[in-house]
């Protein structure tokens, strides 16, 4: 039986490799977290300058207007805070630097929740496997959450130690709960558009597929519209 997950947490945390992830990812239950009072934060792990196949793209000037489109569709969401760490597209590896700034992201923020690639989903079908900075995005994310946020003996420069309760796994091929984006999918819908260098089509086209992907979702979980996780429940 599908679990629904209606808490709306006080503060919030998505780590995400690419300007865009959080949107596609998870955008739907941001914009209903934002929208319930919950202090939402999200942290972008790379410059996103690699995210054309035009062989002449000035990857400063894409990694820019990226950063600008990141911005604009956090407002359409109702984030709090964004920042990104500026690493280069491919080149995101688990280090302790990464993972060192994930943790001081944890500590300013301060999230009872931390959203995150699920990365364990590898091949997904016969068509698509997942990229190397999701995989290393989610387990940097994973890595930084448990043991070293909550432990101050674990980089203690990154400011005061802070535990966190739940972490959330996206685009997962074992999801055991799912949130109700019946009334925020239209605001996921509109800040993926804001990101407007990864559009590729209509966009008809591209709400009718959001929409059949949440409709699918929400069937498994008895509502209109849903997004699905897997989710950790940590002790301490």
């Amino acid at each position: 039986m599908a679990v629904l997950h209606d808490d709306i947490p006080p503060r919030a945390l998505a780590v995400y490799a690419h300007p865009d992830d959080p949107e596609i990812s998870c955008g739907a239950t941001l914009a209903r977290w934002a929208a319930g009072g919950c202090e939402v934060h999200v942290l972008v792990l790379t410059r996103g300058e690699k995210g054309s196949h035009d062989p002449a793209v000035d990857l400063n000037k894409l990694a820019a207007r990226r950063q600008a489109e990141m911005a604009a569709a956090g407002k359409v969401l109702g984030v709090a805070g964004q920042e990104q760490l500026g690493i280069d597209d491919g080149e995101l590896v688990n280090s302790r630097e990464v993972r060192g700034r994930v943790v001081a992201a944890i500590r300013r923020a301060r999230p009872a929740v931390v959203v995150c690639p699920d990365p364990t989903a590898v091949v997904f079908g016969d068509t698509y496997f997942n990229h190397s900075d999701h995989r290393v995005a989610g387990w940097a994310t994973l890595d930084a959450v448990s043991p070293a946020a909550g432990n101050p003996h674990y980089f203690p420069d990154a400011g005061p130690a802070h535990p966190v309760g739940v972490v959330l796994l996206s685009g997962t091929l074992e999801p055991n709960v799912w949130v109700d984006v019946s009334a925020t999918l239209d605001a996921k819908i509109d800040a993926l558009l804001c990101h407007a260098s990864q559009l590729d089509g209509s966009e008809e086209l591209f709400r009718a597929v959001l929409q059949n992907r949440a409709e699918a979702e929400g069937r498994a979980a008895g509502v209109r519209y849903a997004e699905s996780f897997r989710r950790l429940t940590l002790s301490g």
